[in-house]
């Protein structure tokens, strides 16, 4: 990173998370195949429940099987493109593990209880797009990382074209929709390069929130870090992920941000020692620790940051390049 060092570290334990309407997570998927969860049953006192409230909704079933996000499966399934036990499959229907499933030509198959899901952490170096499919055929990062082995990899968040650093893939719809969902606030944490001077007036405005074209937006927290020249480093933190919202909010105050790097999402860290185009993989207790962050939002106790001793000092692999 160019830019004076800055004398304080970016990666910070993140404030505790408040919402009780959340739900706990399941525990994941197993490697190797196509996976969902097991049903979750409404039973009433007398130990049954109506017909049509049994086991899971196929979309939300299909985004936990690290098939695309809620919004892509429901899309799927309007267009004819889901069948269940033979038949085509509707918005609204519900699944059980004794239903047959599949997407295409694709099998959906159920789990066996206590298999974890997968999680990448992955730099992505600027010059990258986050899309597996890109008109004008720029790089992406979906062509960096490992087969999901049956599954398919999901990015929590996106980072712009022009956007460093964080990354973070999972085979589990379930956590990318907890860790991206606007009820939940997970926080995002940055080091902006802003070219210019700077007004103390727009930082308080930055910090009270700006009307923006989709909205108001602010930053929990702004810190300046330091610069040589006409750069100046800030540490900036959000509770939200809204399309190049961090750029917007300092256009918005006529400043331009120069670099622009995520070193953290909700309690994991950007390792220092992972490179610019290299991922790891989480071991399985990291798996288990963040997914009982993301299933456990009334936490009153910060939680450790991840990835642990363990995963970090794993060997960062940078993937091959694809065979032609």
């Amino acid at each position: 990173m160019t830019g004076a060092r800055k004398k304080r570290s970016p990666f910070r334990n993140p404030q505790p998370k408040v919402d009780p309407k959340a739900q706990t997570a399941p525990r994941g998927e197993a490697r190797g195949v196509i996976q969902a969860p097991v049903a979750e049953v409404a039973v009433k006192s007398t130990g049954q429940a109506p017909a049509d409230m049994r086991g899971e909704k196929l979309h939300k079933m299909l985004a936990q099987a690290g098939l695309g996000s809620r919004r892509a499966m429901e899309e799927r399934i309007r267009a004819g493109e889901v069948m269940v036990n033979g038949k085509v499959a509707g918005i609204g229907d519900r699944v059980t593990a004794e239903d047959h499933v599949k997407v295409g030509a694709r099998i959906v198959r159920w789990p066996q209880q206590g298999q974890l899901p997968r999680v990448l952490l992955y730099h992505k170096p600027e010059g990258e797009i986050v899309s597996n499919d890109d008109p004008q055929g720029r790089p992406t990062v979906f062509s960096k990382l490992p087969p999901a082995r049956g599954a398919k990899w999901l990015a929590i968040g996106r980072l712009d074209f022009n956007t460093s650093g964080l990354l973070i893939f999972t085979t589990s719809g379930d956590l990318a929709n907890r860790m991206m969902h606007p009820r939940f606030e997970v926080e995002r944490e940055y080091a902006v390069r802003v070219l210019g001077a700077i007004n103390p007036a727009s930082l308080d405005a930055l910090r009270a929130g700006v009307q923006l074209e989709d909205g108001v937006a602010r930053v929990e927290h702004l810190e300046e870090e330091g610069g040589d020249g006409a750069n100046r480093w800030f540490r900036v933190l959000l509770r939200e992920g809204r399309n190049r919202v961090v750029r917007r909010l300092f256009e918005s105050q006529n400043l331009t941000v120069s670099r622009l790097i995520r070193v953290r999402f909700g309690i994991v860290a950007l390792p220092p020692r992972l490179k610019r185009g290299q991922f790891i993989e989480l071991e399985s207790g990291d798996v288990e620790q963040l997914l009982a962050w993301a299933s456990a939002p009334e936490q009153t106790e910060a939680p450790p940051m991840l990835p642990s001793a363990t995963t970090e000092h794993s060997r960062p692999r940078r993937s091959s390049p694809p065979r032609s």
